[in-house]
């Protein structure tokens, strides 16, 4: 019933087709030599072989874009969902959320909107390899107190791999903001927890920004104060996203200054690109990830066109923060 109502949606305009309906990941993994599809629509739970390891095995083999319509029943599958995206799929939505009765509405529109954005978007190829950060070249060690990290489509992957690299002792903290569908923060933030050495979660509202990574809950624009305490702002102009990563790095432009780290990795529209500019100006370091790793480079362009210049793909970008120093913000001394 559920594959009949999406069908409907899908083609509801006439410009997609839904070329097969496939009742099990073996199934479909079997059809894709035969109906070359531009997408894959796929829940994680699944008889015989589950979703994830059906998204590992098409994104090592034959790599394309994947759109998880997750049950999202508990916290099990709020992780399952996001350890799918780090696995890389594209993006996840819950099955609760995508209102198939109308689908000549707006929520209908906006979904196939949706679909064919992610259609046109660029896949990785064997995201089984783990990041190894290349040794870094030699040089002035740079000091920082907060790294600021901000991504939509095509992050979840990179920030998993990212936070792998990183030891369990890491000093410096890492702020987060990663669009993703409502209610799978906090599964992003427990699946990275059980997989990266060093601590994630969810942000807390005055906690002091120690070692670790700290995830923007949804509808709460993370920020940073000068001493070094988080603030989610709630009431803030939310604009296109809240959480927002413009809103984030500008923060840390703000009570940081020089000793501030800004990096906008893969994702659609231009969220994180001010605010990366406004690291730079404040003599931070601003890193945009690059065109090639990128399986969407609308935001890193924005940040590049608005004077970000260090652009790196991710196992740089790895090596550039294993070379810095922690220094605390002065006000958290």
């Amino acid at each position: 019933m559920f594959a009949v109502a999406l069908t409907r949606t899908l083609e509801y305009d006439g410009d997609i087709t839904v070329a097969a309906i496939c009742t099990t990941a073996e199934e479909a993994i079997a059809a894709l030599s035969r109906v070359r599809p531009d997408l894959v629509t796929m829940d994680i739970d699944l008889p015989g072989m589950d979703g994830l390891k059906a998204i590992e095995e098409i994104m090592s083999s034959r790599p394309l874009p994947i759109l998880v319509l997750s049950a999202q029943v508990g916290a099990s599958s709020e992780s399952a969902a996001a350890a799918a995206l780090a696995f890389g799929a594209l993006d996840a939505i819950a099955k609760d959320d995508l209102d198939l009765r109308d689908p000549a509405g707006a929520a209908g529109a906006a979904f196939r909107q949706r679909v064919k954005v992610l259609c046109r978007a660029t896949v990785i190829r064997h995201l089984r390899a783990g990041l190894k950060a290349r040794p870094a070249a030699r040089g002035a060690v740079r000091r920082a107190s907060v790294i600021g990290i901000c991504a939509s489509t095509g992050g979840p992957q990179v920030l998993a791999r990212l936070l792998h690299v990183l030891p369990a002792d890491y000093p410096v903290p890492l702020l987060v903001v990663q669009h993703i569908g409502a209610g799978f923060t906090e599964g992003l933030a427990d699946w990275l927890d059980h997989t990266a050495r060093l601590p994630v979660a969810i942000a807390r509202d005055g906690a002091l920004a120690g070692a670790g990574a700290w995830i923007a809950p949804g509808g709460a624009h993370l920020k940073i104060t000068e001493t070094g305490r988080l603030f989610l702002d709630r009431r803030g102009a939310a604009g296109r996203h809240r959480p927002s990563g413009d809103a984030l790095l500008k923060s840390i432009a703000a009570s940081a200054g020089r000793a501030g780290i800004g990096i906008v990795l893969s994702g659609m529209g231009t969220d994180g690109a001010a605010g990366a500019a406004a690291v730079r100006r404040a003599g931070g370091l601003a890193i945009a990830q690059d065109r090639e790793s990128s399986v969407v480079f609308g935001m890193p362009k924005a940040a590049i066109d608005l004077g970000v210049e260090v652009v790196l793909a991710p196992v740089d970008i790895a090596a550039a923060l294993l070379r810095l120093s922690y220094e605390p913000l002065p006000g958290a001394r």
